[in-house]
């Protein structure tokens, strides 16, 4: 995810990231400038079509058409935008049960029980990066270091997340066995990690349900089929002056669709996406500076 200063918007305008639509629509652009001016040329040159002709009606069945394709843009783009921030609020909620963990865990295993402290606090670390790679599909900034080497083994299961909770439930499960946590302790400390697998399964939901195909395709069929009438509605009015205006039509509306297409899955680690590996990264700091390792000195 790319970090800016909101409040600098001069200087934001004249910065170009990677992913600026105008690099994936190039050809397509081009395309639309020939298409454009030979319209103008066979409108203006060839059949001398003047302002009074008779496609000057067209004009008003265009704005119509303009309209209904407003509403269908909104639509597309806060239902894209949704579909993100419910990413946003769901891996929020993963750091403050994660935190929340922690605490509870912190609270309750004894500062000698190094062994259970240790497990404790590498299992939490890690499930961030592990359902992050797990929603990513592809290998992240993270690597499996020595100290996760006990965990490895949750990577290699079909589903990596389920597992890595289920080795902590068992924990728990052998813990409240020996006497070492209470029953109580142990529903105290289930919705945290009920959270964990929450999260997980809502995060899948994002993933694993895109946008409908024929509504993606109808929305950008039409708004191919509006820039294609655009020149041939407006030249006898505009002149040659159309041509950049159609192609300018055309590189906004399309940048419109292809930046829901983009933020619609949070989790593909493009650069609008939704920056789990840094919230990882963080868990894993705020885990190790609550379950201490070496019992506290009084």
């Amino acid at each position: 995810m790319k970090y800016y200063n909101t409040k600098n918007w001069i200087g934001t305008l004249f910065k170009i990231s990677k992913s600026e639509t105008i690099k994936k629509l190039i050809y397509p652009i081009i395309f639309m400038t020939i298409y454009a001016s030979l319209v103008a040329y066979i409108e203006l040159t060839v059949l001398n079509i003047h302002e009074n002709s008779f496609l000057k009606d067209l004009s008003l069945i265009y704005s119509l058409l303009g309209f209904v394709l407003s509403l269908l843009l909104v639509f597309r783009t806060n239902t894209a935008y949704d579909r993100w921030w419910e990413g946003r609020k769901l891996w929020g909620q993963l750091v403050n049960d994660s935190r929340n963990l922690a605490v509870k865990l912190n609270a309750i295993l004894p500062n000698e029980d190094s062994y259970n402290r240790n497990f404790f606090r590498k299992s939490i670390s890690y499930f961030p990066h592990l359902l992050s790679r797990h929603l990513s599909k592809e290998s992240t900034e993270f690597a499996l270091d020595e100290n996760y080497n006990e965990l490895h083994a949750a990577e290699k299961e079909q589903h990596p997340p389920l597992s890595l909770i289920n080795m902590m439930m068992n924990r728990l499960i052998h813990l409240q066995k020996e006497d070492k946590i209470s029953t109580e302790q142990l529903i105290f400390m289930d919705k945290q990690l009920s959270g964990f697998l929450d999260v997980c399964g809502g995060c899948e939901r994002i993933k694993n349900t895109p946008i409908p195909f024929s509504y993606s395709s109808f929305v950008k069929k039409f708004i191919l089929t509006y820039v294609l009438i655009l020149p041939v509605s407006q030249v006898a009015t505009v002149g040659y002056a159309m041509i950049p205006l159609t192609v300018f039509v055309f590189y906004v509306l399309m940048s419109l669709e292809l930046i829901a297409e983009e933020i619609e899955d949070p989790f593909s680690n493009d650069e609008n996406d939704l920056p789990t590996e840094q919230m990882a990264q963080n868990i894993e700091r705020n885990v190790q500076q609550i379950i201490y390792l070496k019992p506290k000195n009084d």
